[in-house]
C-alpha cells in the first residue's frame, strides 16, 4: 500500500504542473497580450501571416488614430458598426439582423462589431468555427473593459485587411490614392470603406457599379454619423 502511495505522488505533481500550464496558457497569455497591446501595436496577424505564405505579401505601416482623416473614421464606422460609440463590444440586433438576412440571401452580411472584428483580427485565426467565436466573445470583453474604443479603432484601422497584402489605412490609402491616410477627403474615404467586407474581390482606387454605390451610401451615412455625433466617442476630443 505505501508503495502504491508514492507512485501515485508523482501523477499528482504532474497533474498540477499540466493544470499550471493550461491555466497560464488559457487565462494569462490572453491577459498579457491584451495589456501588451493596449500600449505596443500588434507586430503581426495570423491572417497576415497566412496571406504571406499564400505570396501576397505584406504592406502595412503603424498610424496613430489621431493622424488618421476624420472622414476615414466616420466613414469606416457608418460601414461597419454604426453603433460603435454606444454598444459594449456586442450588437445583438445587428446579429438578429444578419441572421434573418442570411437566412433568405445568398449574399451573406456579417453583424460582427468593430470590437468583435478587432478581437479576431488580431487574437485568432479567420475560419469560422464555434471555438473561435467563443474565444472572439471572450477576447472582445477584455479589450473592451482594456483598451477602450480609441485603442480599439486605431488597432482596427491599422490591422485590417485593405486588399492583397495590404493592411491599415495608411498603406492601403497611399496604395490606392497616393496619399497618407490623414489626407483622405471624404469621397475616397467612403471608398476604402466601402470594400472592407471584400478587399481581396473589390478596388476603391477603379471601382465598379456596386463599390460605387456602397461608396455613395457610406458617403451619406457617414454625414449622418457626424450630424448626430456617433463618432464622439473617438473624435470629440478634436472635432472637425
Amino acid at each position: 500500500m505505501a508503495r502504491s502511495g508514492r507512485t501515485g505522488r508523482p501523477r499528482v505533481r504532474w497533474l498540477r504542473r499540466i493544470l499550471v500550464v493550461a491555466l497560464v496558457l488559457c487565462v494569462g497569455l490572453p491577459l498579457a497580450l491584451v495589456a501588451v497591446y493596449r500600449f505596443v501595436p500588434p507586430p503581426v496577424t495570423i491572417l497576415m501571416i497566412q496571406r504571406s505564405l499564400e505570396g501576397k505579401g505584406i504592406s502595412r505601416t503603424w498610424r496613430p488614430l489621431d493622424e488618421m482623416s476624420p472622414a476615414l473614421i466616420r466613414s469606416v464606422i457608418a460601414a461597419e458598426d454604426a453603433g460603435f460609440c454606444s454598444h459594449r463590444g456586442f450588437d445583438f440586433e445587428a446579429m438578429q439582423e444578419a441572421w434573418a438576412h442570411n437566412e433568405r440571401s445568398d449574399r451573406v452580411r456579417g453583424g460582427s462589431t468593430i470590437s468583435q472584428q478587432t478581437a479576431k483580427n488580431v487574437f485568432l485565426w479567420p475560419q469560422r468555427s464555434y471555438l473561435r467565436k467563443g474565444l472572439e466573445a471572450g477576447f472582445t470583453v477584455l479589450i473592451e473593459v482594456g483598451w477602450g474604443k480609441r485603442r480599439i479603432l486605431e488597432v482596427y484601422l491599422n490591422t485590417i485587411e485593405w486588399g492583397p497584402g495590404i493592411y491599415g489605412a495608411e498603406a492601403a490609402a497611399r496604395r490606392n490614392f497616393g496619399v497618407g491616410a490623414d489626407r483622405l477627403p471624404p469621397a475616397q474615404a467612403a471608398r476604402l470603406a466601402a470594400i472592407l467586407p471584400s478587399p481581396l474581390k473589390w478596388r476603391a482606387a477603379r471601382p465598379g457599379p456596386y463599390v460605387k454605390r456602397r461608396s455613395g451610401r457610406i458617403g451619406a451615412a457617414a454625414g449622418t454619423i457626424r450630424r448626430d455625433g456617433l463618432a464622439d466617442c473617438v473624435l470629440a476630443v478634436r472635432p472637425r
